[in-house]
């Protein structure tokens, strides 16, 4: 019996269907991420020329921000800190987990929906009004926050009002990645397909699973020292903000927010926000990582015709990483002031927690050894994303030791690092992702040859931004410099690679137009796809695309493990998962 026709409203924008909403989450989150790029091209012109006015933009901007558009040392600020806050918490987050986790999940188990698709409606409404707020500080007295992504206290506490702002919308987000995180958890221990045990999941499935257990346990308290610090701002209390501080050479008895003039008692401990604050930003860092993780592993399964190898493996060490994340946030802070004791305690966790994540890229890597593998433009991104995550993690260690940390913390070199594995790592793999599924979602394929133009394009100039920032890093050329570190003489022979860095970021910026193009005309004029275009194996592929609005026709039931490829003796080189045993 064909269902009753929905008002368009209640079909695209306020739809209780997970595959709408998963949509909506990774348009949002594209969105974003163009947004926070062109913030990151702005500020690199600033850094390649200084004191020389921004084309094109620099005449359209107000005199508070950009006297004769050259920008101002305080509007530099507010790019800095929102596009570290756009990118990770708007943009890079919501597509992995929103968008991906979200479309993919019911799929690939199986299910007509989400376990709570209301929850799920109001997680994306949550997050795009903490978004609108976030973008809309631009336009408050003051203008946006410019206290870093990190929104360190006491400067974030007594700093202009669009800080504000920033915390109301960071509330925002935090509740909305709660929301979803809960959904998540539910809906993959109850709502599985018949004959779906754990251990035939999707590795992708896997990875979900366990990042939204990190959101769920580590977003809490980032959310409560939100609270904490607006607090501070707004009514005067001194969670955050310490007794005798002098900025200017006066003495701070004042907020600066809209209490203004009420007396602060003082007395906080600024380093309670950090560690509150790095209890959630590292796990988070696996929250980026592990459904790259995920979305890789089911690439680079189909395009080799393999099943991944060490399966078990892979899952037991992403459950060790998971629990490990919680226990090493405190290298982000050797340079507070911590006892050799405890900095031992987090060097070790540091370097442990590098094991599992070998494990699952040796685990990849095994897969396509010997392997006649299918060069796609999927395969391309989800290939680039391993060397790019191994620079990502093995520049990493250095910092994890606290020895080495105290000369470079706070320097290109921690720039370097933690972009390669968002850049050219995490967001690659959300890349192989979008040109994987877009078949499934849309019902075509895209244009392959711009596709291969997008990959060799950004993937050149990836490298060409990030890794001359490691050259300055370890010379001693400190992040967050206005000038890029012009007033500084030993900075002299560093500052030619700010100008290479700017231009590879500007063409970076060009190589996305033909994703951009491509994305949206293949939408409407992309070749048609079947149902399973890849010979893919795994529960999305049993249904029409795009699917139905209740997923499948037919509920599926699992006869295998999720990677049955090249199995001897079967008549095609995949066995899909929803297929019975052939007699």
């Amino acid at each position: 019996m064909p269902s009753r026709r929905q008002p368009f409203f209640r079909t695209y924008v306020f739809s209780l269907d997970h595959k709408v909403i998963g949509i909506q989450y990774a348009i949002t989150g594209l969105l974003f991420l163009l947004f926070g790029f062109s913030l990151m091209m702005v500020m690199r012109y600033q850094l390649a020329y200084p004191m020389t006015p921004v084309p094109f933009i620099g005449g359209l901007l107000s005199q508070a921000n950009a006297s004769g558009g050259i920008l101002l040392p305080e509007f530099y600020n507010q790019l800095g800190a929102m596009h570290g806050t756009v990118m990770v918490f708007l943009g890079v987050v919501p597509l992995a987990i929103g968008g991906f986790g979200n479309y993919l999940i019911p799929l690939q188990i199986g299910a007509a929906d989400m376990a709570f698709p209301k929850l799920n409606l109001m997680s994306y409404w949550v997050y795009a009004v903490g978004g609108l707020i976030m973008i809309a500080t631009f336009f408050v007295p003051g203008g946006a926050a410019q206290s870093g992504w990190t929104s360190y206290p006491p400067l974030s506490v007594i700093a202009s009002g669009g800080q504000t702002w920033w915390l109301v919308g960071m509330l925002f987000l935090i509740t909305s990645s709660t929301l979803g995180s809960i959904n998540f958890i539910v809906t993959i221990v109850q709502l599985r397909a018949p004959g779906l045990t754990w251990m035939r999941l999707p590795f992708f499935v896997w990875a979900q699973f366990a990042a939204a257990f990190l959101l769920l346990l580590a977003f809490p308290p980032l959310e409560a020292a939100g609270v904490l610090q607006l607090m501070d701002r707004v009514a005067g209390t001194s969670f955050f903000l310490p007794s005798g501080l002098v900025v200017a050479g006066q003495a701070v008895t004042s907020m600066s927010g809209t209490a203004e003039g009420t007396l602060a008692s003082g007395g906080g401990n600024p380093l309670l926000w950090q560690h509150l604050f790095w209890f959630l930003a590292h796990p988070e860092v696996y929250v980026l990582i592990l459904p790259a993780m995920g979305i890789v592993g089911e690439i680079i399964a189909n395009n080799t015709r393999r099943p991944l190898w060490g399966y078990r493996g892979m899952v037991y060490s992403v459950g060790f990483l998971t629990f490990m994340s919680m226990v090493v946030w405190a290298h982000h802070m050797y340079i507070t002031g911590m006892g050799t004791t405890l900095a031992a305690f987090f060097q070790t966790t540091t370097m442990i927690i590098s094991v599992p994540s070998i494990v699952i890229i040796t685990s990849l890597l095994m897969t396509l050894w010997g392997a006649s593998i299918r060069f796609t433009t999927p395969m391309l991104f989800a290939l680039a994303f391993l060397p790019m995550f191994g620079i990502g993690g093995l520049t990493g260690l250095p910092l994890g030791l606290a020895p080495s940390d105290i000369h470079l913390h706070d320097t290109y070199y921690v720039i370097g690092h933690f972009h390669y594995l968002v850049a050219p790592g995490t967001i690659f793999a959300l890349f192989a992702g979008i040109y994987y599924w877009f078949p499934k979602a849309t019902g075509r394929r895209m244009n392959d040859l711009l596709g291969r133009i997008h990959f060799w394009g950004s993937l050149v100039c990836m490298n060409v931004i990030f890794m001359p920032m490691f050259i300055q890093g370890l010379g001693g050329m400190n992040r967050r410099l206005y000038d890029g570190g012009l007033q500084f003489q030993h900075n002299a022979d560093l500052l030619k690679w700010n100008v290479v860095i700017g231009i590879a970021a500007w063409t970076m910026g060009l190589f996305q137009v033909p994703f951009i193009i491509n994305f949206f005309t293949s939408i409407r004029w992309g070749a048609p796809a079947s149902a399973n275009p890849w010979d893919a194996t795994t529960l999305e592929w049993a249904t029409t695309s795009p699917p139905p609005h209740h997923n499948f026709d037919t509920p599926p039931s699992v006869y295998r493990a999720a990677y049955e490829y090249s199995v001897p003796g079967a008549e095609r080189d995949f066995s899909p998962q929803f297929e019975p045993e052939r007699v």
